[in-house]
């Protein structure tokens, strides 16, 4: 299919796709979890100490991104979140730096899928990036989540190009398929996305309710612009 990359694996299986030539793409570096992340300061210490560990190995197996999360609200102002996130983000930005690894906070749907998560509109997720204030500190854009949330994709992304490392994909509704069973225009998407300068990975997230391969497949073709 052409495929460079493949996202979401864990430090074991890092050099496994090396071998078989691919790249992991996004990893799982013990960035917190979806509802226990970087707004509660509490977290800061397991999710410092795990970067340090593993964001070193990530550089070393050629993994450009790890992923960490905004975490879920329970009653927290997105004031003081947005300074928790700050704060644990300015812990961990030098050393991403020092590694050439990005560290990317995904945005996700507090709507559906993940209730009182509260990183759930581009608005938030961009006001850390400015706080932060690091290249090696950037949102993961979930289109399938940002959809859901509040559209207008193709102009957020615009808007907001300097701040995002990396996107998800997932049809709407369902995170099926990415085809007339939808509402997101996928190329048009890509074309912006393209159209911005963006080098990074476009990597796709759904669950295919056709045959898998066939459906990535369609959903390669469909994004190649």
């Amino acid at each position: 299919m052409g495929l460079t990359a493949i996202d979401l694996l864990e430090e074991p299986d890092w050099p496994v796709v090396r071998r078989f030539g691919l790249v992991c793409s996004m990893g799982y570096a013990g960035g917190g979890s979806i509802a226990d992340g970087l707004n509660v300061r509490a977290n800061h210490e397991a999710i410092v100490s795990n970067f340090a560990r593993l964001i070193p190995r990530a550089e070393a197996e050629r993994v450009p991104n790890v992923i960490t999360f905004f975490g879920n609200r329970r009653g927290m102002s997105d004031r003081e979140a947005m300074d928790n996130c700050v704060d644990g983000l300015n812990r961990v930005k030098g050393m991403a730096e020092d590694h050439g690894v990005t560290i990317c906070v995904e945005l996700l749907n507090s709507k559906i899928d993940h209730k009182d998560y509260q990183g759930d509109h581009t608005t938030f997720g961009v006001d850390v990036m400015k706080a932060v204030a690091s290249p090696r500190v950037r949102l993961l854009y979930d289109i399938y989540h940002m959809q859901i949330m509040e559209g207008d994709v193709i102009r957020t992304i615009r808007t907001n190009r300097d701040f995002i490392a990396h996107f998800h994909t997932g049809g709407v509704p369902g995170r099926h398929e990415l085809d007339e069973t939808q509402e997101i225009n996928w190329r048009a998407v890509c074309r912006a996305i393209a159209d911005s300068g963006f080098t990074g990975f476009v990597a796709h997230e759904f669950t295919p309710t056709r045959d898998p391969l066939t459906s990535l497949a369609e959903a390669v073709a469909l994004c190649d612009v």
